[in-house]
């Protein structure tokens, strides 16, 4: 945990430890009025650009998903101020923000480490956002007492830092930041410290204080469960640029480059279809259920495949080609096979069947598929 020292709570807080804040609780939106949240970042970085477009509503969580190096952290600290928008805007219930001082943003930020000051309290770690907004130390505790009883921690408020568990800290973390009542919530990466057990139920704590958040909330992960769980819309980002937007389970079952396909568990080919047939740019035909003509994306989940080590006669399935295995590894409870071949892709399979077949790399096999599993849409 890093070595923090807070600042003169009477003086402005260093913003890249205390996001903060100067909340506006009285201030009300309406349908009539812009979006909560209107946001084009533009950030230069040296040969990197981030260029992307964000609205929200009050009370929408937006999560931005994408791979390491994809621009989500950039993102999230050009909306608390930490970094400036080389072109673009940024605008909180209608206010501009581009060139307002971090610390005078209505913003809250939970950071993947929370860098919780390790010499005070959880109580005094929450108390220390009022405190830096004005109020007296007993205001200022009591509101954290207050909040620290929200997020069930009532019986942890003097243990310091190094006492608390992982999922204690989070929620310390986000006691902080919520207690300064801000408009914008931003959460980099906030359950990667946990351990899988912990994780479960930080997540599902996480989500039912989510929901009762008022404002904007952006949780920045490259989890895509976290993304699924807590996120009422998602935003992926890649090199830089938005490639899909859209609710979780659209993501999910329209997905529209190869980093979502495999984050959501889906072989994903592009072609153009012609009724129930879909040639693949590059690669054979595929026969699907939809009837469809022009450019198209064609999906179906690995445990739509069925493996042969020979030629099967008799089969029903529309779809056959003949392929060899890449690679094997353990996905859950079940083994995932890497084929090359005819049709490039990935197959789920017991440890019985994969036995019984003698799977091995370089085993050439016939992969199956359905056209009632295979789903088809617009490209």
């Amino acid at each position: 945990m890093p070595d923090a020292t807070p600042a003169d709570p009477d003086a402005n807080p260093d913003p890249s430890l205390n996001p903060g804040l100067n909340p506006d609780p009285d201030h009300v939106t309406t349908d009539t009025h812009p979006p909560a949240l209107d946001a084009h970042l533009v950030v230069d970085r040296g040969t990197f650009r981030l260029d992307i477009t964000l609205t929200a509503a009050p009370g929408d969580v937006v999560a931005l998903l994408g791979p390491n190096g994809a621009g989500k952290t950039t993102a999230l600290r050009a909306l608390a101020g930490l970094v400036p928008l080389t072109h673009g805007h940024l605008r909180l219930d209608g206010a501009e923000l581009d060139h307002t001082p971090p610390e005078s943003r209505p913003v809250g930020v939970v950071f993947q480490d929370y860098l919780l000051f390790p010499h005070l309290s959880a109580l005094d770690n929450v108390a220390f956002g009022p405190r830096c907004h004005g109020a007296t130390k007993a205001s200022a505790r009591a509101q954290a007492a207050e909040w620290l009883d929200r997020l069930g921690l009532a019986e942890h408020a003097g243990a310091k830092p190094r006492k608390l568990s992982g999922g204690q800290a989070q929620r310390v973390a986000l006691a902080r930041a919520l207690a300064t009542h801000p408009r914008l919530l931003l959460l980099d990466e906030p359950l990667a410290a946990l351990d899988a057990r912990t994780r479960l139920e930080v997540r599902a704590r996480l989500r039912r204080h989510l929901a009762e958040f008022e404002a904007v909330a952006v949780l920045v992960t490259h989890d895509p469960l976290d993304a699924m769980v807590l996120a009422d819309r998602l935003v992926v980002v890649e090199h830089g640029q938005v490639v899909q937007e859209g609710s979780p389970s659209d993501i999910a079952r329209h997905p529209r480059t190869d980093y979502i396909a495999q984050l959501v568990g889906l072989n994903l080919y592009r072609g153009r279809a012609e009724g129930h047939t879909v040639r693949l740019d590059a690669g054979p035909a595929v026969t699907t259920t939809e009837d469809l003509s022009g450019p198209v994306f064609v999906a179906f989940p690995p445990s739509a495949v069925t493996l042969h080590r020979h030629r099967p006669t008799g089969s029903s399935a529309r779809n056959l080609w003949r392929c060899e295995v890449a690679g094997l590894e353990t996905h859950g409870d079940q083994i995932r096979a890497d084929l090359t071949g005819e049709l490039p892709l990935a197959a789920d399979l017991t440890t019985v069947a994969a036995a019984e077949l003698d799977l091995h790399p370089g085993a050439p096999v016939w992969a199956t598929v359905k056209a009632t599993q295979t789903h088809a849409y617009p490209a």
